[in-house]
């Protein structure tokens, strides 16, 4: 079973940055990572994804702000999150999915919460 372990989150004043890790406990067969949010009563979304080539997707409300990237081992990944709004505040869970044979298996982190104070 796959784990991963998240670290990072904390509260911040608006304007302020935030690093995000996460590092998966299997470096083998990753396809991507990515980190998701989720605010109360709203769905969880994507925040940022990076691929195993290295091409990384931004939602658009972070895009110029966040930047996603990897760690040489390419099990860990990293959100460097800047210029933070209080809009940003949302449990953030990090997100690898792997690839065998014809499968996928999707996997997440228990979550570590962001807070921005305006």
């Amino acid at each position: 079973q796959v784990q991963l372990v998240e670290s990072g989150g904390g509260l911040v004043q608006s304007g302020g940055s935030l690093r995000l890790s996460c590092t998966a406990s299997e470096a083998s067969g990753i396809l991507h990572m990515g980190w998701y949010r989720q605010a109360p009563g709203n769905q969880r979304e994507l925040v940022a994804s990076i691929s195993s080539t290295g091409i990384t997707n931004y939602e658009d409300s972070v895009k110029g702000r966040f930047t996603i990237s990897r760690g040489n081992a390419k099990n860990t990944v990293y959100l460097q999150m800047n210029i933070l709004k209080p809009e940003d505040t949302a449990a953030y869970y990090c997100n690898a999915v792997y690839g065998v044979g014809p499968y996928k298996f999707d996997y997440w982190g228990q979550g570590t919460q962001v807070t921005v104070s305006s």
